[in-house]
């Protein structure tokens, strides 16, 4: 028994895969899960929702409204484009359609007369949240925001209209209650000025708020299939190139048909092109069948965005294939190809979107999610499913995509001289 034991931890320790998926891949697979859902200790839970504020009522109310909101911790707010120093609700549109923020907040005309007059100005014009609703999150928060701001930010504001609404249906104040009200009024101006963008909540109902879904109001639960089908689908794809190329190429040079193949006029660098193209292939099909499927059974809008899904398609195909003949080169057997594999793709999956939602990531953990595979791919699909972009507007993460395909063929091309040589 102990003999048994001994040789078990002596293949232990020399297999450095096997280590790495016992003891590092469920660490990696932790912290991100944990930095995701729980967030690090006396740190923030959630990531800060970058806005887009547009003013249209030009009040001193709508004014402290947009400084309060730009000093919420949780909140960022999008800095004025150098081309559009005053952004309109047009811009403000454009942005959430084209997935720059998240949420818009439109601070209508008339909002503060109606605030000084009644107080609480929620029968008075709505401020709107034009929201994208791939990110169902971001309005809640900021609709909680606005309703604390409202509450912090003007209180002499506030007082003034509650002292108007008073005197209307209880009767005038007296000479010694007016001066005792216009003594607190700069005393209140002064701590709002102060107490703004602290984490304290205030209660009551401050101004009435209208979310509006400038996205699509037809059929969304059919974009969030697409959405599922594009992350699902990239992790398996990514798992069957890693199979398909690792499988044929180390069965090859087992069996000594590589060797063979090499003696041929075709070469290493027409191999690995023929392999490539048979898995980008198999990889289109895979995603098709994905999709189709997505259209058969849960109504997945693939025909209306079928020119967008083809491209899409065409390009994370190729680049699947180029990282899976990079592993294929890359190891030495079956099993470690099956351990480089699992430990990558699980981690590019988790971080780049495919197993939940890159918003729900702080902001660190988001852009470092763009430098996986997943990523990119993630979001030429949300462009064409969510948000009915334009090819033209998939250009950067073709540009990305095509990139990354041709450096891991090159990068496979050099890994397989070890072949050539031996």
């Amino acid at each position: 028994m102990l003999t048994l034991l001994r040789i078990g931890w002596i293949n232990m320790k020399r297999d450095r895969v096997a280590q790495a998926l016992t003891f590092l891949l469920p660490i990696v697979f932790f912290s991100i899960f944990a930095n995701v859902f729980g967030g690090r200790a006396g740190g923030d839970r959630t990531p800060r929702v970058q806005i887009a504020v547009v003013d249209e009522d030009h009040s001193d109310f709508s004014r402290r409204i947009g400084d309060a909101l730009g000093k919420e911790p949780a909140l960022r707010l999008r800095a004025p484009d150098a081309n559009v120093p005053v952004l309109d609700r047009a811009g403000a549109q454009r942005l959430v359609r084209n997935g720059d923020v998240p949420v818009a907040v439109i601070i209508p005309s008339g909002l503060g007369a109606a605030f000084e007059q009644q107080g609480f100005a929620a029968t008075g014009p709505a401020i709107e949240l034009l929201s994208d609703p791939s990110d169902p999150i971001a309005p809640q928060m900021v609709q909680g925001l606005l309703q604390k701001v409202t509450m912090t930010a003007a209180p002499d504001l506030l007082m003034q209209g509650g002292m108007k609404q008073f005197e209307r249906y209880a009767g005038a104040l007296t000479p010694e209650q007016r001066q005792a009200v216009d003594q607190w009024l700069p005393r209140l101006k002064t701590e709002s000025t102060a107490g703004a963008g602290s984490t304290s909540t205030g209660g009551g109902m401050g101004v009435a708020v209208k979310v509006v879904d400038v996205i699509r109001t037809d059929d969304p639960r059919g974009s969030l299939i697409s959405f599922y089908a594009a992350g699902i689908g990239v992790m398996f794809l990514l798992f069957s190139a890693v199979g398909g190329a690792g499988g044929a190429l180390l069965e090859e040079a087992e069996s000594g048909t590589l060797e063979r193949l090499l003696s041929t006029n075709i070469g290493m660098t027409g191999l690995l092109a023929g392999k490539w193209m048979l898995l980008a292939l198999i990889g289109m099909a895979q995603l098709t069948v994905m999709f189709l499927w997505g259209r058969l059974v849960f109504g997945l809008p693939l025909f209306s965005h079928l020119p967008g899904f083809v491209v899409m398609t065409v390009f994370t195909a190729g680049a699947a294939a180029a990282l899976g003949l990079v592993l294929a080169t890359l190891a030495r057997s079956r099993a470690q190809l099956s351990g480089f594999s699992t430990i990558l793709i699980l981690t590019m999956s988790a971080l780049g979107g495919s197993m939940f939602p890159r918003f729900l990531m702080s902001e660190t953990m988001q852009k470092v999610g763009l430098v996986t595979f997943n990523a990119w791919a993630l979001d030429g699909y949300l462009k064409v499913f969510w948000r009915n972009a334009p090819i033209s507007a998939l250009w950067p993460q073709v540009l990305v995509l095509t990139a990354i395909g041709a450096t891991f063929m090159l990068i496979a091309r050099a890994l397989a001289r070890r072949w050539e040589l031996g």
